[in-house]
């Protein structure tokens, strides 16, 4: 079963339920995908990903993405096809505008706040053309617990480490978990969103946190736990 199996099944039992929140204190935005929006985002990704990129279970995706509701979407859609998650590759890396790679496909991802893919030139729209590729997928093959998924890291390590870590930050199903985490691979990616996910916890992501507004995100959105880079 692919990392992004063990993720997001459990949780499909309640498909409206908030699952990440994310604000962008920049542009002062605030989107929430629930389970089943997540969902969608992953399985559009990966149907992308093996449509357009002809992506196999244990081939290299580079991605190269700042935290956001977008490269969560990205991330799990990658592992879902059971993709091997690195920061480049050279049939296909995921880069934000104004980013390039030497990757023979370079999707830009806009970061537009509501999703859209307006504003990138110069490269493949990946928001815009993602929008075509089908809300459900299903691997051709199951994806064995020792395919690599994160770096070097096998599906079954990155699961397992991720339960761990939040065991060790206290995030348990019933929290709401504010985090300024940079994702990082691996540990950022590890403590900022799989270990919230992978024990059904509410992620409430800001990105270009401004200290002084922290109070008040905490306050609006009932958070339990803290994560704070």
């Amino acid at each position: 079963m692919s990392l992004t199996e063990h993720l997001l099944r459990p949780l499909l039992a309640s498909p409206a339920r908030p699952l990440i929140t994310h604000y962008d204190d920049a542009t002062g935005s605030r989107i929430e995908l629930s389970v089943a929006t997540t969902v969608n985002w992953a399985a559009k990704t990966a149907n992308w990903l093996v449509e357009e990129a002809d992506v196999e279970a244990g081939d290299e995706v580079g991605v190269r993405l700042p935290a956001h509701w977008q490269t969560a979407g990205v991330l799990l859609g990658a592992w879902w096809c059971g993709a091997q998650v690195v920061t480049e590759a050279p049939g296909v890396t995921f880069v934000a505008p104004g980013e390039t790679s030497s990757a023979s496909l370079t999707p830009i991802v806009a970061m537009d706040p509501f999703g859209m893919g307006m504003g990138v030139t110069g490269g493949l729209n990946f928001l815009a053309d993602v929008k075509m590729y089908g809300d459900d997928f299903s691997p051709l093959f199951p994806i064995p617990g020792d395919s690599p998924a994160l770096l070097s890291s096998t599906v079954d390590e990155v699961i397992a480490e991720a339960r761990s870590r939040a065991a060790k930050l206290g995030i348990t199903s019933a929290d709401r978990v504010l985090s300024t985490v940079e994702w990082t691979f691996p540990d950022g990616v590890l403590d900022g969103l799989l270990a919230p996910l992978s024990v059904g916890a509410h992620l409430v992501h800001v990105s270009n946190a401004n200290p002084e507004k922290l109070a008040d995100r905490r306050a609006a959105e009932r958070t339990t736990v803290d994560l704070l880079a």
